[in-house]
Parts: structure tokens; C-alpha cells; sequence
């Protein structure tokens, strides 16, 4: 009895082993591990962010580049602000923009870069002036219903009226 209750907890002990390995293996190359201390650090003020969370991608033509760093409020304009970390071997220009993008309709988030043409170069703490915020889905949605709405309004309104019309025409011929 002694000799099958230590066998079972060997057997149990490898089996976390092997667990731990695999779950080591995936965050060392699922692009999700801790940052490099290498990299540039930029900065960007957005309108809105959400859904974008610390350790999001950067991304440069769809290529992960970097990570999201840090995100806070700027007290002076409430606008988000977030610390990228991005490859240093990267020479991006002054102008590049910056925009948070989906991955799809249900997909996450992440911030995209779009390199510039200037020739000057954003240096280790620079800042991307030129950025786009978050779409919001719900917004836009709504924003469709509206307009939706009020097209089948007016064109009540424009097919009642054209009726309201006839009848009456039809009814100053019936009298003549």
C-alpha cells in the first residue's frame, strides 16, 4: 500500500513537471514575456484607449515591434498617455503616427505605427505627436441605428405626404 502511494505521488510530481515546462516553453515564446530592457522608450497621448491593456502589442506593417509599457491619465489635458517600448534597431522617423487598432471585430487591441518621411529620427523618450484613439464599436453602432432610424422617418414623412397628396387629388377629381 505504502509502495503504490508513492508511485502515485511520483507520477503526480512529473506530471507538474512537465506542466511547468510547457508553461514556461509558452510565455517565453508566445511575444508575451517581460520586456526587454533594450528597447526605446516613446510615449503617445491619446483621445481613448480602449480595451488596450499594458503588455498590448506594437506593431509596424502587422510585425510585433514592441509592447505597451505603461498607461496613465495626463492631468493637464485628460488625454491617455502610454509608454511604449519598442526595438531599438528601429529608426523611426520624427513624424511617425500612431493608432490603436483592433484585430478584429472580437479580436484585442493593439497600438500601430506608421513610419513617417521625415529626416530627423525620434530618439530613446521621445513622444508621438501625431495619434488616432480608439474607435469605439458601440459608438459606431449606435451612430448607425440613429441615422438608420431617421432615414425610415423621413421617408415616412416624404411617403405619407406623397399619399395625403394623392387623396386629396383624388378626391378634388371625384367632386368636379
Amino acid at each position: 500500500m505504502k509502495g503504490r502511494s508513492l508511485a502515485e505521488v511520483g507520477a503526480g510530481a512529473a506530471v507538474l513537471l512537465v506542466a511547468a515546462v510547457f508553461l514556461v516553453y509558452a510565455v517565453l515564446h508566445s511575444g508575451r514575456g517581460a520586456v526587454t530592457a533594450e528597447g526605446m522608450q516613446l510615449t503617445a497621448g491619446f483621445d481613448r484607449i480602449d480595451g488596450l491593456a499594458n503588455g498590448a502589442d506594437v506593431r509596424i506593417a502587422g510585425v510585433k515591434v514592441g509592447t505597451v509599457t505603461d498607461s496613465r491619465i495626463d492631468p493637464t489635458s485628460f488625454a491617455a498617455v502610454l509608454t511604449l517600448k519598442v526595438d531599438r534597431s528601429l529608426k523611426l522617423p520624427a513624424d511617425t503616427s500612431a493608432e490603436i487598432t483592433s484585430e478584429g471585430l472580437l479580436g484585442g487591441k493593439y497600438v500601430s505605427l506608421v513610419p513617417g518621411g521625415s529626416d530627423k529620427l525620434l530618439a530613446d523618450g521621445g513622444r508621438i505627436t501625431e495619434t488616432q484613439g480608439s474607435v469605439s464599436l458601440e459608438s459606431l453602432l449606435g451612430r448607425f441605428i440613429f441615422s438608420v432610424t431617421q432615414m425610415n422617418g423621413n421617408a415616412q414623412q416624404q411617403g405619407g405626404g406623397a399619399a395625403q397628396g394623392q387623396g386629396a387629388a383624388a378626391g378634388a377629381g371625384a367632386t368636379r
